[in-house]
């Protein structure tokens, strides 16, 4: 998506949000994520603040004030400061969180951490309020129906967990970008996180043995957890296929990978 850089929105739209932040010295605009057509961090006199927003007239206006509500309820999500419409755009105020990207190869001391804010992301029940499909919905047709009930749940799971959404700060793993956030099972952010770790280096062992001292991934039967290691890899394959993108491969390989290793485990 072509990005909009602040200095380009209508000055009504810049003069609501300096209402919020005071007047906006410089902002730089984000350099990765492809989904917000104006995403930016501005630095103000008080602080520097992170921005998303859209045209209100884009067809997925929608999405941005869902994101917002249900970041308000996430757990290890930055704070969201303020929302405004205003010269034709829909713009949101985030927290900024000072932090790195965390590292997940074999060995890293960012691998604790990432099970604390896992085993913090299952305990949260998705917000009732918010009408969202559910992960067994949204991936229906690729997967067996009467696997189902594997994949049902109503915990809040963000479903994107790549170290990219995620930063390293003094108080623990922060998680953002909540847009793709659906009700699924409570084990579900984890078993997405295994592949992740896998693609960084681990064997599917190995990111089995992290994954499970998370309690709700330890807790969860061999075969509900097999039946979304072979979700993924389908879901993964059919984007691939109607949306070919360079990064994609080697997810699709890992995620591969994990589901063989699944396939030779038994309940």
């Amino acid at each position: 998506m072509d990005r909009t850089a602040w200095q380009e929105l209508p000055s009504a739209a810049r003069e609501a949000v300096e209402k919020h932040t005071g007047p906006v010295g410089h902002a730089e605009t984000a350099d990765t994520g492809v989904m917000s057509r104006l995403a930016c961090t501005l630095h103000t006199a008080s602080g520097r603040v992170f921005v998303k927003g859209t045209r209100l007239d884009d067809d997925a206006a929608w999405t941005y004030d869902y994101e917002a509500r249900v970041t308000r309820c996430a757990p290890c999500a930055p704070g969201v400061l303020w929302e405004v419409e205003a010269g034709g755009w829909l713009l949101i105020g985030y927290e900024f969180i000072v932090g790195h990207h965390p590292g997940l190869a074999p060995g890293s001391a960012d691998l604790a951490p990432l099970a604390d804010t896992l085993t913090a992301m299952s305990a949260t029940p998705w917000p009732g309020v918010v009408r969202k499909k559910p992960l067994h919905v949204r991936w229906s047709g690729l997967f067996p129906t009467d696997r189902t009930s594997d994949l049902e749940g109503t915990a809040l799971v963000h479903t994107d967990v790549s170290p990219l959404n995620m930063l390293v700060t003094a108080d623990g793993i922060r998680l953002l970008d909540w847009a793709l956030a659906c009700p699924g099972p409570d084990w579900a952010d984890t078993a997405f996180a295994v592949v992740r770790l896998v693609h960084a280096g681990h064997t599917p062992g190995q990111a089995e043995e992290i994954a499970r001292t998370v309690p709700a991934y330890r807790a969860a039967p061999t075969t509900v957890v097999t039946t979304f290691a072979d979700a993924l890899c389908a879901v993964w394959e059919n984007r691939q296929k109607t949306d070919p993108l360079p990064h994609r491969a080697p997810l699709i390989a890992a995620a591969r990978s994990w589901a063989a290793h699944r396939g030779l485990i038994r309940e």
